[in-house]
């Protein structure tokens, strides 16, 4: 009964679009609504202010019965967002904009057809190739500049073609001054753009290296840009922004890629722990060469301190005993020295077996060898 009575129902955390022969009219808030339908009025839809996580949009459509009575009365509706060009005998006579309007057909005015103003996107994916060049000079070529290079000193090492997938996203919109132009000079847009595109980017990229290709998009979608705006305008469309969404190469040089930036950064792995090496060897032969001299050192205090300990012991043992000379109290620290020798033997528990010609002589012929040793040391000095 509602429908008939011109009655709606708003639910809660719902608002409801109001057109007037589908131009916007108002937003009605929950409640119950007068919506009087024999004077154009309708709602477009019904949207919910709850959270929602995913949204799904439903569209459909419903005929009234004043849209049947409309095409008898001489009535269109125009959406909006929407205009619609009306021919009088076949010939453009004037752009309708959204709302309700008259177009007598008994006098040969009709409805060409509508154009929508809203911003489309056309994403538009290119199939293209880069070019790879790696070029040497000989080593025996030596140049003071640049420009003294000439074509027959440069060796090309390397050359390869790169095919690339790139996509490109367009977004533009019919332009409402020029809706007339958009309408009848296009049959299909989407084709005009894409041979553009398709044009621009096979001129751009093969100039460019796989690297240049990532690294430059945003040059690439500038030239895109600039060619379709000065193109499109004349048919009365805006390029409003033109964005490289993906550059994707083939599988086998993707791969290839990464095994070169793995094997660059395994190189630079080498080079650093080759690096770390050899700092540990020389802070190692640093310190053995360090503690060898400062053994070295000890080594020579320690002697010296041993000269120093004799020269004292021989000194005051002359002294405290009267008629000893020096030869006898070296005869006895050399005994002494001996026996002590013998005794560290012994009383190691892993040591070697050491032969050593021992008795009353034995002392006598060591004394004579190391006098012997001494005297022969004095007289080569001197």
């Amino acid at each position: 009964m509602g429908n008939w009575l011109c009655l709606v129902q708003v639910d809660q955390s719902t608002v409801a679009i109001k057109e007037t022969f589908g131009k916007f009219d108002d937003v009605l808030q929950p409640g119950c609504h007068c919506v009087p339908w024999i004077f154009g009025r309708k709602l477009a839809g019904h949207l919910t202010l709850r959270l929602r996580q995913l949204d799904v949009k439903c569209e459909t459509k419903t005929k009234f019965w004043y849209k049947i009575m409309g095409n008898w009365l001489c009535l269109v509706q125009v959406d909006q967002s929407t205009v619609a060009i009306k021919e009088t005998f076949g010939k453009f006579d004037d752009v309708l904009q959204p709302g309700c309007h008259c177009v007598p057909w008994i006098f040969g005015r009709k409805l060409a057809g509508h154009l929508t103003l809203r911003l489309r996107q056309l994403d538009v994916k290119c199939e293209t190739k880069t070019k790879l060049w790696i070029i040497g000079i000989p080593l025996n070529k030596q140049l003071d500049n640049i420009h003294d290079l000439c074509e027959t000193d440069i060796v090309i090492l390397f050359q390869d073609n790169v095919f690339v997938n790139v996509v490109a996203s367009i977004q533009y919109r019919a332009i409402a001054d020029k809706a007339s132009e958009a309408f009848y000079k296009l049959s299909n847009t989407s084709i005009q753009i894409q041979a553009y595109v398709f044009d621009v980017i096979r001129a751009t990229v093969p100039k460019l290296n796989l690297d240049d290709v990532f690294e430059q998009k945003n040059e690439i979608a500038r030239a895109v840009e600039d060619q379709l705006e000065k193109a499109m305008s004349a048919y009365g469309f805006e390029i409003v922004q033109t964005l490289i969404v993906d550059i994707e190469p083939d599988e086998r040089v993707k791969k290839a890629m990464n095994e070169i930036n793995a094997a660059a950064r395994m190189r630079l792995a080498a080079t650093e722990k080759a690096e770390a090496d050899k700092i540990l060897q020389i802070k190692r032969a640093e310190g053995e060469a360090e503690a060898k001299y400062l053994s070295g050192l000890g080594i020579a205090r320690q002697r010296q301190a041993i000269v120093d300990g004799l020269r004292d012991s021989v000194l005051g043992f002359s002294v405290n005993v009267p008629g000893t000379s020096a030869k006898d109290v070296m005869d006895m620290v050399l005994v002494t020295q001996y026996f002590d020798t013998m005794k560290e033997i012994g009383a190691a528990s892993k040591s070697s077996a050491v032969f050593i010609p021992h008795g009353p002589g034995a002392v006598r012929d060591v004394a004579t060898q190391i006098r012997d040793g001494l005297f022969q040391s004095s007289s080569i000095n001197s």
